[in-house]
C-alpha cells in the first residue's frame, strides 16, 4: 500500500490496518522461528515497510501521541 492510499483512509481504518499488519507480522515471525519457511520470503520485509509507512502518515496527521 502506498502512502497516498494510506492518507485516503480515515483514522479508524488506519488503526485497523496497522493492527492487522502487526498481527500478521507476529504470525510470520512465529512461523519462521519454528523453522518453517514463509510462503513468500519478502513478506516480512513488506509488512515491516508498510507498518513504518503507516506510522509516518499517522504521525504527519497528528494521530499518534508519542
Amino acid at each position: 500500500m502506498k502512502a497516498k492510499e494510506m492518507r485516503g483512509l480515515n483514522s479508524d481504518e488506519r488503526h485497523e490496518k496497522l493492527r492487522d499488519w502487526r498481527n500478521e507480522l507476529m504470525e510470520e515471525y512465529g512461523r519462521s522461528a519454528m523453522g518453517g519457511s514463509p510462503p513468500s520470503p519478502g513478506k516480512i520485509r513488506w509488512i515491516r515497510k508498510n507498518i513504518a509507512r503507516m506510522l509516518t502518515v499517522m504521525k504527519e496527521e497528528g494521530e499518534l501521541n508519542e
